[in-house]
């Protein structure tokens, strides 16, 4: 009793901090966290196999890592084109800015948060910290199924895409959830690599994404539509109409990604300067990126005829308006480039699934089975396996229920990945506002509340325009996956992510009552197996 008091003691202390090191004891205990340092491994106190190898990712590999879940190229050639012809939206390079902006004020505190917690659990473990356990078991729970939902709708889209390109380029008629299923598999098996071969695998990937849509960036403004370089896109009086709630949804799915980089905290070298930097970088980047792209394309089909044909063109526009301008050959490079990039995405949201599995389950939020690495790779190999095995399972379903020919994009494209996409887009929103409460609270607990009163600030200011764009994702569901009015799917599926919150929240009160130690150390990652170990030797 008294070892657990003093446990539980030590977890809500407001003076701790999350330190590898902390320990006392015998000279053998001492020379191990010596010989630890000395090799920059986390030492823990149930051994190496509960850490993650650290030092493995430096500014450039985390960057990397973290953009490519955003799919630029995806981005680009079906977000954009959707948001101006399905939603009118001209203004959409705008609108990037300004959510950029957002971003930023939600990273000021969200960054300074990151130097105090290094744990790959990062999004429920930054609310276990600021709002207390029982919220932090709920966000872990919502973090697992929207980041695993993301994933897992993309396989739709690059199946549909790679039969598309076997029926164009080759002649042969291939289901859509044949390549899905390869490429399960293909991830799957990268899962279990170190971190840092993945790390390059989708910087390659990245790099020679973006430098193609920026190449069709320059070619567009060299050759604009009659209208010339309008900046009418940018004017705040595009910014109108019913369909901007929705169009908030769609622009702030695409930046998705920057906020994973505390997720390799553990894993990263100068986590306390790295990881805030990255995320900084990434916004910035996204912002910059994304606003540019959409420009060109408006400005390649001229700011008064945008929304009508990317009405008729759909997800085709980008690669039609680059053929005009570049040729076939460079369009049919930016198809394969388009399958890749969607690839890097799947790795990339892998990686973060299996990483909030390892955290859960070495908090004993899941079984402890997962809260092991792979000995040879330092990889979290039991969350790789739990994301693979779910992406199965789903891609088979949707496969199951196809009764359209090949070809047909409703399934794979309309229901599994729009649908999977929007649900896990409408959970993360709903984290990054309740992180940036968290925040709030957590400096505010820790009596710094006047030191830090710019960060808090931003954090409140973006926590509200987090919540107003969850509340026009919620209300615009219908819209967003395609739906007719009064469909059960506008509350079917944002249910799977109450359904989820409810859930944690509800495993949370019970691990609070039953299993009071266990409650303690929600968020507290590596530091948990040091106050055990406080607790076992008094």
């Amino acid at each position: 009793m008294t070892q657990h008091v003093q446990a539980k003691a030590n977890a809500t202390s407001p003076k701790r901090r999350d330190h590898p090191a902390m320990s006392t004891g015998s000279s053998s205990t001492s020379e191990r966290s010596r010989q630890a340092a000395d090799s920059g491994e986390i030492l823990t106190y149930k051994g190496q196999e509960r850490a993650l190898r650290a030092g493995r990712l430096g500014t450039t590999g985390l960057l990397l890592s973290v953009l490519a879940a955003s799919a630029p190229l995806m981005v680009v050639a079906g977000v954009m084109p959707t948001t101006y012809g399905v939603m009118g939206i001209v203004g959409q390079p705008l609108l990037f800015v300004i959510l950029g902006v957002v971003l930023m004020l939600f990273s000021v505190g969200y960054a300074e948060m990151s130097r105090h917690v290094h744990n790959a659990g990062a999004f429920y473990a930054y609310i276990a910290r600021g709002l207390g356990p029982t919220a932090g078991a709920g966000a872990s729970l919502v973090a697992l199924v929207a980041y695993s939902a993301m994933q897992v709708g993309i396989y739709g889209i690059l199946g549909f895409e790679i039969s598309g390109i076997f029926a164009a380029y080759l002649d042969i008629t291939l289901a859509w959830w044949v390549p899905a299923l390869v490429a399960v598999l293909v991830v799957g098996a990268l899962g279990w690599l170190k971190i840092d071969l993945n790390a390059k695998v989708l910087g390659v990937l990245l790099v020679v994404e973006c430098a193609l849509v920026v190449i069709f960036d320059v070619a567009a403004i060299a050759e604009p539509a009659k209208e010339g370089l309008s900046l009418q896109a940018f004017n705040p009086e595009t910014l109108t109409g019913a369909g901007l709630g929705t169009a908030l949804c769609f622009c702030i799915a695409a930046f998705v990604g920057f906020e994973q980089a505390p997720v390799y905290a553990e894993e990263t070298s100068r986590p306390q300067i790295v990881v805030s930097r990255v995320m900084f970088l990434a916004v910035g980047y996204a912002a910059l990126f994304l606003a540019l792209s959409a420009w060109a394309l408006s400005v390649a089909a001229g700011p008064g005829r945008i929304v009508e044909v990317a009405g008729e063109q759909g997800p085709g526009l980008l690669f039609a308006l680059t053929e005009s301008r570049l040729g076939s050959t460079f369009t049919d490079v930016l198809h394969i480039l388009f399958v890749t990039g969607m690839f890097a995405a799947l790795l990339s949201f892998h990686n973060v699934v299996a990483r909030y599995a390892f955290a859960m389950g070495r908090e004993g939020l899941l079984p402890a089975s997962f809260g092991r690495t792979n000995k040879t790779s330092g990889a979290p190999a039991a969350g790789s396996l739990l994301q693979s095995g779910l992406s199965l399972a789903v891609v088979l379903a949707f496969a199951f229920s196809d009764d359209k020919p090949a070809g047909d994009p409703t399934v794979p494209v309309l229901h599994l990945f729009t649908w999977m996409g929007n649900v896990g887009a409408l959970g993360v929103i709903l984290l990054m506002a309740a992180a940036s409460v968290a925040v709030i609270a957590f400096f505010v607990r820790r009596g710094a509340g006047r030191a830090q009163a710019g960060r808090l600030v931003a954090s409140g200011i973006a926590a509200v325009a987090l919540l107003v764009i969850a509340f026009y994702t919620v209300r615009d569901f219908d819209v967003l996956v395609g739906a007719g009015p009064g469909s059960a799917l506008s509350w079917i599926l944002p249910s799977v992510i109450g359904a989820a919150l409810v859930g944690g929240l509800v495993y949370g009160a019970v691990l609070r009552s039953a299993k009071p130690e266990v409650h303690a150390r929600i968020g507290l990652g590596n530091e948990a197996f040091q106050l055990e170990k406080q607790a076992g030797e008094m």
